[in-house]
C-alpha cells in the first residue's frame, strides 16, 4: 500500500485465486485453521465461492489444511492447559466447523482418568487462591462444580471430585453426602 492510500483505495487483485489462497497462506500463518474457518473467511472477505472451494480443495490435498490435525491439537492443547472436558471439547470442536466423526475421534483420545485427575487439578488450584476459604459450605460446593460444569465436565464427575477434594483439604462437604430434600 503507497504512502497516504487508505485501505478502501486498494487496486483489487487482478487474479481471485491468488488473493483466496493469499487470505488462507495470511491465516494458516497465525495458527491452524480448521476448513470450515477458512470458508468463513473467504466468504466475509467477497470471494467468489467456486474460487474459494477451489482454493481450499488445493490447500487440503497438499496437507495444509487437516481438520483431523487441528482436532487432535486443539483437544490436547485445551484439555491440558484449560481444563476443557470431552463434552465441552467435542462442543468446542463442533463449532469450529470439524466433522462429528472427526471431533469424536480426537476426544476419544483423552483418557476418562486423566480427565478425572485434571477436574483435581482445578479444583485444588481453585481451593487454593483462598477465596473460597471464608465461603460457606454450600457457596464453596456451588462455585466448584459450576466451574467444572462449565469446563464440561458431568455433574456426577463434578460432584464427587468436589466432595473428595474438600475432605482433602479439611473443609466441610456434608451438604454433598446429605443433600436437601
Amino acid at each position: 500500500m503507497a504512502f497516504g492510500q487508505r485501505r478502501s483505495e486498494q487496486p483489487q487483485p487482478q487474479d481471485p485465486v491468488a488473493h483466496a489462497r493469499d487470505i488462507c497462506l495470511r491465516l494458516l500463518t497465525a495458527r491452524p485453521r480448521t476448513k470450515s474457518e477458512l470458508a468463513q473467511s473467504l466468504t466475509r472477505k467477497g470471494v467468489d465461492p467456486a474460487v474459494a472451494e477451489s482454493v481450499l480443495a488445493r490447500l487440503d490435498e497438499v496437507g495444509l489444511i487437516d481438520d483431523a490435525a487441528f482436532a487432535e491439537v486443539w483437544v490436547r492443547s485445551r484439555h491440558a492447559y484449560q481444563g476443557m472436558a470431552k463434552r465441552a471439547l467435542s462442543v468446542e470442536l463442533r463449532r469450529k466447523g470439524v466433522a462429528d466423526e472427526v471431533a469424536a475421534e480426537a476426544v476419544a483420545a483423552v483418557d476418562p482418568a486423566a480427565e478425572e485427575e485434571r477436574a483435581r487439578e482445578l479444583v485444588r488450584k481453585r481451593l487454593r487462591g483462598g477465596s473460597l476459604q471464608s465461603a460457606d459450605e454450600q457457596t464453596r460446593i456451588r462455585r466448584l462444580v459450576g466451574m467444572l460444569a462449565r469446563k464440561g465436565y458431568s455433574e456426577g464427575l463434578a460432584f464427587r471430585v468436589v466432595r473428595e477434594e474438600l475432605r482433602e483439604a479439611n473443609l466441610d462437604a456434608d451438604l454433598l453426602d446429605n443433600p436437601p430434600d
